[in-house]
């Protein structure tokens, strides 16, 4: 008899894709500094690409032809995104910006039909909004260089266009002047083992002779606006050659940006032989700024450290070990008699291990702190060794979701783990699986909708399309999810810990205290904080200024000091709790350390308001404070997250020392 086979389900096979997909793109995202190089010879035809036009002013990106810029002959073509731009709203597109290795040309491209009242409104608005045009060529952005005040600024992208300071009028930038850094490389014949953006491959025999030529190394650009005159213009092609132009100096001989207007785009571009080699092209914009700042910051946390240290340490060989010493040498009657007399921890032997408010919240809360913690730390382990390069653009933001997705793991058996050791069995554990599971990804994908509504209301390329919100929610439940599951049936199977003491049946009364607990739990927060926000300072101006951050050593070394400075402190608020006979420090411990995420909301408004004054408009406001309140949120399930597991740590093995019968 035959036996029918079971044909797979439609989401099996949908969910097989995405997975695919997904890993597609983040192969196609890695990339080692120094190990891939594009080398060009004489006459090569380059193209530049162009991401979306980004502001610091409203922090909503759009699309570079949404502007009436000159389109390439052979149509629009996007490239191919990994994840992490997609969900950082980048669009990149071919353009008709056409180089040639080592000729240096005058170009014309295009003239525009006459504006519209629409289109010259939109180029006015994103002229006064500060929006920046951010071309790639070779995976180098576009540099141009400013002076304020005396100092040479340095910025990635050019300006839409400029507007004097008494406002009269407004002028479209329409003509660039490039110079391109070369290199020359001689091949000697090397096997070059490439993961750039079209993924890894090793350079053949066949092309091994071509690896000898010049390598891109550096991208300026001296933006101008030049008024020509349409009729000369509108005879000419796209590429043919025109004059050389300088950039003017009077504003009557700049392109106007008004109705019935028509603007010509020309460029010029001039190649440059440079000493910068390849694998140093990134260094112009990796410059790190204010490394005194960092070190003062490190130092600052280590004193916060010792100062704890020296607290715990009081604490452990002092007040701990006397007691326990003076308590076990005692006989049993002496015991008892000193047990009415005795005063603060030990008298709550018989309730530090009492069910706490809401065991199954904390249980989740712990197992998703894990979960962000371990992906936190191990995203910025390889960043610190350097395999997350700015080159490939969106794969931190790549990286950081697969291994979250990944680390669901984790998860599930820890917090399945601490239900156990609360409730005494495994029973629920399928419920505290699947609250891990959906715990943290249903605030953000709750917080991410509402913000995607304002995006996508302002057209704006930031948008989450529909097709990646369909990859989120399968990559969610087909792997988050599953694998949240697994650890938690991994955690029903692990050695259950065991309480060293009995719990009483009826619980003890607290004794009434002059001002609330809570106060003292809040105030932790600030240790941790000290720690944290000078990174924090840098961390926002490279995510609302658009600047480079990529000192991911010093960071590490902050996340290590966080880490210790949350453990002491959460250990030190949960001993000074028992020794008033306070035996409810399971949550108190975790928000110990986890109140220094009200600290970080708190100081994400203070920089909005102090440094971030450019920042226009209501929605450009609710889209950073909706981020911020995300980022706030993970980071208390973090720190949170430490604080507690040390205190349950430091509570197990301080009555573990004490003999009850």
């Amino acid at each position: 008899m035959e036996v029918p086979t079971r044909r797979k389900p439609l989401i099996y096979w949908l969910c097989l894709f995405v997975i695919v997909n997904v890993f597609v793109q983040f192969g196609n995202a890695f990339y080692l500094p120094g190990s891939y190089m594009h080398t060009y010879s004489n006459g090569d035809q380059i193209y530049a690409k162009v991401n979306s036009l980004t502001s610091i002013e409203t922090e909503l990106p759009f699309s570079y032809y949404s502007l009436p810029y000159c389109k390439p002959l052979g149509g629009i073509k996007k490239s191919a995104e990994n994840l992490g731009e997609l969900l950082r709203g980048d669009q990149i597109d071919n353009s008709p910006y056409l180089f040639r290795m080592n000729v240096n040309q005058s170009i014309y491209l295009c003239i525009t039909t006459p504006l519209n009242e629409h289109e010259a409104e939109l180029l006015k608005q994103r002229t006064r909004d500060l929006y920046q045009v951010n071309m790639i060529l070779d995976n180098l952005p576009v540099m141009r260089f400013a002076n304020q005040n005396g100092v040479k600024i340095q910025w990635t992208g050019f300006p839409v266009g400029y507007t004097p300071p008494d406002g009269s009028s407004d002028y479209i930038i329409n003509h660039l002047k490039f110079t391109i850094l070369v290199h020359e490389y001689e091949g000697n014949g090397v096997e070059i083992i490439g993961t750039g953006e079209e993924g890894m491959g090793v350079i053949s025999e066949a092309d091994r002779k071509k690896v000898s030529g010049y390598e891109i190394v550096g991208f300026q650009v001296v933006p101008c606006s030049v008024k020509r005159d349409p009729e000369v213009m509108t005879k000419l092609h796209m590429y043919d050659n025109i004059s050389v132009t300088n950039c003017p100096s009077e504003l009557d001989k700049y392109q106007p940006i008004r109705e019935k207007e028509r603007i010509s785009f020309t460029y010029e571009v001039e190649f440059v032989k440079s000493d910068i080699r390849w694998p140093s092209r990134w260094d112009a914009y990796l410059k790190m700024e204010g490394s005194r700042v960092h070190w003062f910051s490190i130092l600052n946390s280590l004193m916060v450290i010792f100062f704890l240290a020296g607290i715990v340490f009081v604490i452990f060989l002092r007040t701990v070990r006397r007691d326990l010493t003076r308590y076990e040498e005692l006989d049993k009657e002496a015991q008892a008699q000193m047990n009415e007399e005795l005063s603060g921890w030990k008298l709550v032997v018989g309730d530090v291990f009492r069910e706490p408010d809401h065991p199954k919240l904390i249980c989740v809360m712990v197992g998703d702190g894990v979960q962000i913690l371990g992906m936190s730390a191990v995203t910025i382990v390889f960043a610190a060794l350097g395999f997350m390069s700015p080159a490939s653009r969106g794969m931190l933001l790549t990286g950081m979701i697969i291994l979250y997705l990944f680390l669901g793991i984790a998860a599930g058996y820890v917090s399945v783990r601490l239900w156990r050791t609360i409730k005494g069995t495994s029973e629920g554990w399928r419920s505290i699986s699947w609250l891990s599971a959906c715990f943290f990804p249903g605030i953000a994908f709750i917080i991410l909708t509402a913000l995607n509504f304002l995006l996508w209301g302002s057209k704006s390329t930031g948008a989450i399309p529909i097709s990646l919100y369909f990859e989120l929610l399968f990559l969610w439940f087909c792997i988050s999810v599953p694998l949240t599951l697994i650890g938690g049936f991994m955690g029903t199977k692990a050695p259950q810990i065991e309480y060293p003491v009995r719990t009483n049946q009826i619980p003890r009364e607290i004794p009434a205290r002059k001002y609330p607990s809570w106060l003292l739990v809040l105030g932790a927060g600030t240790l941790p904080f000290g720690t944290l926000f000078i990174e924090l300072f840098f961390i926002l101006s490279s995510i609302w200024l658009g600047r480079f951050y990529y000192v991911f050593g010093f960071l590490l070394v902050v996340l290590l000091l966080l880490v210790i400075v949350c453990a002491e402190v959460s250990v030190v608020l949960t001993y000074m709790h028992l020794c008033v006979e306070d035996w409810r420090w399971w949550w108190k411990s975790f928000f110990a350390s986890g109140s220094v995420a009200l600290y970080v909301f708190l100081y994400s408004i203070n920089y909005l308001v102090f440094d971030l004054q450019s920042l226009s408009g209501p929605i450009s406001a609710i889209l950073y404070l909706g981020y911020s309140l995300l980022m706030a949120i993970a980071i208390m399930l973090a720190t949170g997250t430490i604080g507690f597991l040390m205190s349950f740590y430091f509570v197990h093995y301080l009555f573990s020392s004490v003999k009850i019968d």
